[in-house]
């Protein structure tokens, strides 16, 4: 199976570096601590600067080392957390389901990303907080617009209720490795990778929840 967690004492064969960007407030920590710890606080506090957090992982019968980054939203981080995006494979740009205008910041955020980043980096649009769906102030038919416009991966999830959170990250890790797995570690910086198919033009729903839920609170992930 894929998502069964590796012995620390492999050979890591992977480490893939993911960093997480959007506006401070839309839950890019509790999306990493629900991952990496299965932890959710209420009294979650802001942060400064950058942190990561490492969680191993097997997949394809390959030891993965996921290395995922928590990028400060605050406006005065930004131009320290921008050298942290170089070497990073795989990107999730957070916004909060409730709040338009972390939405309306995910051009900003895609265009610094893709200005600092590998052109090839795996990018999942993550709209978080999906629990709150009667609160929802950013129509899911906009998010998707947005995706395939952009060639992003989407899903929404909820920290709190931890709906999609392993999914997401799954999902993400498992793109970069058919990308990168077709490589090997000692390629040169920059070499071309082959670009993102294997879950272009796919909508996954998830298992006990309304398929027909559409803008209306339902948590769901496609891809354009």
């Amino acid at each position: 199976m894929s998502n069964l967690y590796g012995d620390y004492n492999q050979k890591i064969d992977y480490v893939f570096k993911i960093v997480l960007i959007g506006d401070s407030a839309v839950g890019k920590s509790q999306l990493l601590a629900r991952f990496a710890r299965n932890e959710f606080s209420l009294d979650s506090k802001a942060t400064i600067g950058v942190e990561f957090q490492t969680k191993t992982l097997i997949i394809d019968q390959k030891t993965v080392k996921a290395q995922i980054w928590d990028t400060a939203g605050q406006e005065r981080y930004r131009a320290v957390t921008s050298a942290y995006y170089r070497g990073a494979v795989g990107a999730m740009l957070v916004y909060d389901l409730t709040k338009r205008q972390s939405f309306d910041h995910m051009a900003r955020w895609l265009e610094e990303l893709r200005g600092h980043a590998d052109k090839n980096i795996v990018i999942m649009l993550i709209a978080n907080k999906c629990d709150l769906g009667s609160l929802r102030a950013v129509p899911i038919e906009d998010a998707q617009e947005f995706a395939e416009r952009e060639n992003l991966f989407f899903m929404e999830t909820s920290a709190l209720e931890s709906t999609n959170v392993e999914t997401a990250f799954m999902s993400i890790l498992k793109e970069i490795y058919q990308i990168v797995g077709k490589k090997t570690l000692t390629a040169e910086e920059g070499a071309e990778y082959p670009k993102s198919q294997s879950l272009k033009g796919t909508r996954i729903i998830v298992p006990g929840q309304d398929s027909d839920s559409g803008g209306r609170g339902g948590c769901c992930m496609s891809s354009s």
